[in-house]
């Protein structure tokens, strides 16, 4: 009898030590060592921005008076709100292109009309909340003819 109460005690404490223990309010921020993953609705991280470049990935020109932004992951055409958490500030921006590249804690590149609103001009990196409005309709496939 002894043995199967140590062998329910063992089980029990190994279950309870696999499990992952659950943080946050469920808005993608992970361990909080890095940006969250975009397969939320919100992404916490840093965010830059950028006024050069003839082209963007998206196919289009890019301009810096326009109010678009680079993101790694989501989809071009995304709707996001980009809000500065120490000031409160926030804009509207169109993901035309890919980025940011270099450190993993910077999750969209703004451009420079984007920047202006935020405040983010001098200081160049600002620690921003990113929060998805809008996501691009699914393309249809087109059938075969046949």
């Amino acid at each position: 009898m002894r043995a199967v109460v140590i062998g329910l005690v063992i089980c029990v404490a190994a279950c309870a030590s696999s499990q992952k223990k659950r943080t946050g309010t469920g808005t993608g921020t992970g361990t909080g060592t890095g940006p969250s993953a975009p397969t939320s609705n919100v992404q916490i991280g840093m965010a830059t921005w950028y006024a050069t470049g003839t082209m963007t990935a998206s196919g289009e020109p890019y301009d810096k008076r326009a109010m678009t932004a680079a993101h790694r992951k989501l989809p071009f055409g995304t709707v996001v709100r980009v809000t500065h958490r120490r000031t409160g500030k926030s804009v509207t921006v169109r993901i035309n292109d890919r980025g940011p590249f270099g450190s993993k804690k910077r999750i969209i590149d703004v451009s420079e009309a984007a920047a202006e609103k935020l405040g983010i001009i001098v200081e160049g990196v600002a620690p921003v909340k990113v929060e998805i409005l809008a996501r691009p309709e699914p393309k249809k496939k087109k059938k075969k003819q046949r």
